[in-house]
């Protein structure tokens, strides 16, 4: 439209207003983007790996244990399930990962159980991808190393706080690294440490972290392809006044600052747990995981040579703390698999840019949908929990307990402990899997002993005066006990038998 003045013979044009952008288009290419869909894959993997993963012995003491705080509000500091360690000190330090763990279970039951699992596995390794990227910039890359990860990390997926303590690792490896661009993100770093003492020991873990990240930044050196590089006076003051309220924010705990021994005391003190449990005992270089736990290493080693990239100080001291655990311990592989995962993909790819994808958003879209949809249909029904559960569990010998109410002392499998204390409370067991209470007073070693055949089998029943035995059909013991004189067997399935003395 134009318009010619009376006065001049100047010519305006008035030109309309353009029409916002669409919204909606821009919001679908960033929710249906290439990134989006590798972390929903990978999220899709992780479900896929724990729906059949409803079989960790120590769900059902910690699922009591939980149940407990829920009920009395208040934390169990004694034992109150054996009768071979009754009243025996046995601090709850992961009284709140338990909690939780018992709230899903009010909400849904055993559904519930497998819905926080559902849910807290694939956030996890999500988190580690969203680590990648931000150090290398490339998707790929990035759901590479959070395959790795994942590979590393399914020697321990479970309903067990230990997933909680992971999980609290990579938000603080995150803050961690978000703060380096902005230093606000270090006062997530306390109010994170003061819930993760109260759910899992790996908190201990993550102090040494915050040490190594607050030594490093203090140094300026280069050490061949090893660099440090110092943080400004005013963000390290920020960060060493951090380091040192995280260290007070675990005090925030019913224990104090004696919380800080336990985990050094699983360590150094339960010697038969290490010894005689499989995720305690150093990882066979035979086995996968074990030959990548060597190539993993060999490749942090080689590319910073091969491709002339630069090693931080704080990654190669925070791997080499994972990758020295994950040699003694196999449930340690799960720990490396996550702090080695971002400097791999930095090594893989050293220029931190975000390089262009052609988005196909379409197409993105419809695999995302099918994705999820496979994650949805993968989460088990309650016909197959309940399966899963029995094939994991003495469900038709505690069943036949209850309804023969034969008398105890009752001697028990190790690994039945856990579920005899959920499923049949009003019989004390022998034992389960809290090695803090079973492993010091000798316990352990002395079921071990029995349970291997390297003692006279009669000593361990008569001493405890034994009138009871529940174990699986296929241990050797099992064979042993119908030759004892005065046992018979009163029960037996596919899973376990009971006998009678």
């Amino acid at each position: 439209m134009k318009l010619e003045s009376a006065t001049t013979t100047e010519t305006l044009e008035i030109v309309a207003p353009s029409a916002p952008a669409p919204v909606v288009p821009g919001l679908a290419r960033a929710v249906f983007s290439f990134r989006v869909l590798l972390a929903v894959a990978l999220a899709a993997i992780t479900m896929l790996t724990v729906r059949n993963l409803f079989n960790n012995p120590d769900l059902w003491w910690h699922l009591r244990h939980g149940e407990i705080v829920w009920n009395t509000h208040t934390i169990p500091t004694r034992d109150e399930f054996s009768f071979t360690a009754y009243g025996a000190l046995s601090p709850d330090h992961e009284w709140l990962a338990q909690w939780s763990m018992y709230a899903a279970y009010r909400l849904a039951g055993n559904a519930g159980l497998m819905l926080w699992l559902a849910l807290l596995a694939p956030l996890l390794f999500v988190l580690v991808y969203l680590l990648c990227y931000r150090a290398c910039g490339s998707p790929v890359v990035a759901f590479l190393g959070g395959i790795c990860a994942w590979y590393f990390g399914t020697v321990g997926l479970a309903i067990r706080p230990l997933m909680l303590g992971h999980l609290f690792l990579v938000m603080e490896l995150l803050c961690l690294e978000r703060a380096a661009t902005d230093r606000r993100w270090l006062w997530a770093l306390p109010p994170l440490f003061a819930v993760w003492v109260n759910c899992h020991g790996s908190f201990l873990f993550g102090l040494a972290v915050m040490g190594v990240y607050c030594g490093c930044a203090a140094i300026r050196g280069e050490w061949g392809l090893v660099v440090s590089e110092p943080w400004d006076r005013a963000a390290y003051q920020r960060l060493f006044a951090v380091t040192g309220l995280c260290v007070g924010a675990v005090c925030c705990n019913p224990e104090g600052i004696l919380v800080l021994y336990y985990p050094l005391n699983v360590l150094s003190n339960q010697t038969t747990s290490m010894n005689a449990i499989d995720e305690w005992l150093p990882p066979s270089l035979g086995t996968a995981r074990g030959m990548g736990l060597v190539a993993v290493g060999v490749l942090l080693l080689l590319l910073p040579l091969l491709r002339r990239v630069e090693l931080r100080l704080r990654e190669l001291l925070t791997i080499g703390m994972a990758f020295g655990l994950a040699l003694l311990h196999v449930r340690m592989l799960f720990l490396f698999g996550i702090v080695m995962a971002p400097t791999l993909c930095r090594l893989l790819c050293p220029v931190p840019e975000v390089r262009p994808v052609r988005e196909r958003t379409a197409l993105n879209a419809v695999l995302t949908c099918a994705l999820l949809g496979t994650a949805v249909w993968a989460f088990p029904s309650r016909a197959r929990i309940e399966e899963q559960i029995r094939q994991a569990n003495p469900v038709g010998a505690v069943e036949f307990l209850r309804r023969a109410r034969l008398p105890g002392p009752m001697l028990n499998d190790y690994g039945y402990g856990g579920y005899l204390i959920w499923a049949l409370p009003e019989q004390k067991v022998f034992i389960d899997g809290r090695g803090d209470v079973f492993d010091p007073s000798g316990i352990l070693a002395e079921y071990v002993r029995w349970a291997t055949l390297n003692e006279d089998p009669k000593l361990l029943p008569d001493k405890y005066h034994i009138r009871l035995c529940l174990m699986p059909k296929d241990l050797p013991m099992e064979r042993v006990l119908p030759y004892l004189p005065g046992w018979r067997l009163a029960y037996k399935d596919d899973q376990a038998a009971v006998y009678v003395r």
